[in-house]
């Protein structure tokens, strides 16, 4: 039997675990109804979720993420990229055991626009069951400036196209806000793309 590296044997898992979340969300079975109450000061709202037992709908919370993920990597106002995210609450967790809370991840984007030129996102297959969405997600950029926050470190320009391929599952809250995000890419596919050493 041939022996698999390290990352092709993690990227197996990846898509055995992306697969097993699709298969998982084709499920048949019903999901137990449920009720929330929000209060405002002047009206009180009571949300019956939907069949996936979200009380977002589903197109929302896929216009909502393609929405934040433009906002992030064009570097739109803060302001406006805060309010798809619960600020306080929302966690990252990334390859390589990289955690952040949201000033981390805004802090990513940041070094990623400053770093790219002409960049782009578009996503690719999402299956939503809930509150939680799964997508393919690919970032584009034409390297131009030293990127400070790449797997390796800081690393210099090389003047190439560049291809963020990520798989990630995003956990929203019952208002539609991103609370949590996991990441998984292949970091050595990235690191050859920006002309790292040792690829």
């Amino acid at each position: 039997m041939p022996q698999l590296s390290l990352i092709s044997l993690i990227s197996l898992i990846s898509l055995i675990s992306l697969i097993s979340l699709i298969v998982g969300c084709a499920s048949t079975l019903p999901t137990p109804a449920r009720t929330s109450t929000t209060e405002d000061p002047m009206n009180t709202t009571h949300r019956t979720p939907n069949q996936n037992g979200s009380v977002v709908d589903r197109d929302t919370l896929v216009a909502r993420l393609k929405k934040a993920g433009e906002l992030e990597v064009s570097g739109a106002d803060q302001a406006e990229v805060d309010s798809y995210f619960d600020t306080k609450q929302f966690r990252f967790h990334g390859p390589d055991g990289f955690d952040a809370d949201y000033a981390g991840l805004s802090e990513y984007f940041k070094s990623v626009r400053a770093a790219f030129d002409d960049r782009s996102i578009r996503r690719g297959i999402i299956v939503v069951d809930g509150n939680f969405v799964a997508c393919q997600t690919f970032i584009e950029g034409t390297f131009a400036r030293e990127f400070t926050q790449s797997p390796a470190g800081p690393l210099p320009p090389n003047g190439k196209r560049v291809v963020f391929d990520l798989s990630n599952i995003f956990r929203f809250d019952d208002q539609g806000r991103l609370v949590e995000e996991w990441v998984r890419t292949d970091n050595r596919s990235l690191l050859r793309q920006l002309g790292a050493p040792g690829k």
